[in-house]
């Protein structure tokens, strides 16, 4: 059964672009909850129960009926927010995508500014909760900016999500309110670009 992974540094290690509090809240009460739901819908089928959570998602159509809305939205949301406290660091604020990885960025973008404001806009499009994506196409390896509403993820479209930006209102109304400018901008400060690199070149 899946267990809630442990965060890779303390609550208030993204301070202050990311408060304590609405981190402790979002891993504890939130990503946990996910967790569990999922893990009761797999009780019902037990063979699933040891199966990686991506070959789940990547093969939703294979799930029985009765439980694939719950792994889903359940598995979904669980592997969304494992890639998203991965996709973060802290001390982070004057790093930027070197190596591979802002040649990557570069060639298809033109630049690593153009690539974080097209990034950002995505961010501002979505409509109610959801997700912003930076991912690797299947096809040449190549790298694009897509959304998913809710907590859907890349992996079921046959993408590869190499970091994703939560746009729940639970990821930041308690410091941010409804400015989800404000926390987008400030999430640029503490993007793990290591973390992107190393899942990019994971093949």
């Amino acid at each position: 059964m899946f267990t809630l992974p442990k965060l890779p540094y303390a609550y208030d290690a993204l301070e202050p672009y990311l408060d304590a509090q609405t981190l402790e809240i979002h891993h504890t009460k939130h990503h946990q909850a996910y967790i569990d739901k999922l893990n009761a819908a797999l009780t019902a089928h037990p063979d699933l129960e040891n199966s990686p959570l991506e070959e789940l998602l990547q093969n939703l159509a294979q799930i029985p009926e009765t439980i694939r809305g719950a792994v889903k939205n359940h598995g979904g949301g669980h592997y969304n927010h494992s890639l998203f406290w991965e996709g973060m660091a802290p001390s982070v604020t004057e790093s930027k995508p070197e190596g591979e990885l802002g040649e990557a960025l570069e060639k298809k973008f033109g630049s690593i500014d153009t690539f974080k404001k097209q990034l950002s806009d995505a961010a501002m499009g979505v409509f109610g909760s959801g997700w912003v994506w930076l991912v690797r196409q299947p096809t040449d390896g190549g790298l694009a900016i897509t959304a998913t509403p809710n907590q859907d993820t890349p992996l079921s479209s046959g993408l590869t999500p190499l970091i994703g930006l939560d746009l729940w209102e639970h990821a930041y109304y308690l410091k941010y309110q409804n400015r989800r400018a404000e926390y987008v901008e400030n999430w640029w400060y503490v993007v793990n670009w290591e973390n992107v690199r190393r899942r990019m070149l994971d093949k």
